[in-house]
């Protein structure tokens, strides 16, 4: 089996409609492949209608959160939570705070882009998100169509990175109130990319052991972002504490260069992950 459990689509900052990203991933081969949009179950429902015959898919979400060090800034960590019940109250109302956060982020960060002379409008790329949660790829595909720079990972590189002026923080969910709102409707926390130090500050053991504490059961280990030792450290941290392992490719479309199953989860770790979950279904056959 090909198991890739980690990816987005047009409804967060993808570029695949849901349908088009199934068809891809069908395509690649992958057997099976979890849905994990930014903070929304809204491509749960067309994925379930556009599914192809023979492919599973794993209703998922990316969470985004933060660590608070005891002597340091908060660092952005995100967390995966697999096959929860998307009608839990509680993290109905986190998800709805969160995509309200990610609007004001967004605009805030146009508004100042276009004060210093920059060509994007914030209604433009409010359209062209369709509805969806926004994010800085929505920024920085507008920043290519002007001209501006000559890719999104050149917008990344140059205004929307973290010590960017442009840069504005959001108010993310503090990740161990995540893990157990995840729990709480009941899915499976994973998480996510958490040695990727090309996108930032990344915590130490004594944060995923506090998580583990909390509730984590997953960490994603085979991720593009993370090198070999990297994926041997995270290997070995999982089987101390007892967690599952994942892989995936982080897949976005055109938004990333990363192909879809570029990395991918044991079949083992995967039926431990189902039977781990009590609060949605897969899509199958």
């Amino acid at each position: 089996m090909r198991i890739d459990l980690h990816t987005h689509s047009s409804v967060s900052d993808g570029t695949d409609s849901p349908a088009e990203l199934l068809s891809t991933a069908a395509a690649a081969g992958l057997d099976v492949v979890a849905l994990t949009d930014h903070d929304t179950t809204a491509g749960w429902g067309p994925a379930a209608e556009a599914r192809p015959a023979g492919l599973t898919v794993v209703p998922g979400m990316e969470l985004s959160c933060r660590w608070f060090p005891d002597d340091q800034p908060p660092i952005s960590v995100h967390l995966l939570g697999y096959l929860f019940d998307p009608l839990h109250a509680a993290f109905v109302a986190e998800r709805a705070r969160l995509r309200e956060e990610r609007l004001s982020r967004g605009e805030r960060i146009v508004v100042a882009l276009a004060a210093d002379g920059h060509p994007v409008a914030w209604e433009a790329i409010l359209e062209r998100s369709a509805g969806g949660v926004v994010g800085r790829p929505h920024i920085a595909r507008a920043l290519v169509e002007a001209g501006v720079v000559s890719s999104v990972d050149d917008a990344f590189a140059t205004l929307l990175h973290h010590r960017s002026p442009y840069y504005v923080a959001k108010a993310d969910t503090d990740v161990r109130e995540g893990i157990g709102l995840v729990r709480a409707a009941g899915g499976v926390p994973v998480f996510a990319h958490g040695m990727a130090r090309s996108r930032g500050r990344v915590v130490g053991d004594g944060a995923i052991a506090a998580m583990v504490d909390a509730g984590l059961l997953g960490l994603e280990v085979d991720h593009p972002d993370h090198t070999a030792e990297e994926r041997d450290h995270l290997r070995n941290l999982a089987a101390v504490h007892g967690l599952l392992t994942t892989g995936s490719s982080d897949y976005h479309g055109t938004n990333k260069r990363t192909p879809i199953g570029a990395c991918t989860t044991d079949p083992g770790q995967y039926e431990a992950l189902i039977a781990a979950a009590t609060g949605s279904t897969l899509l199958s056959d």
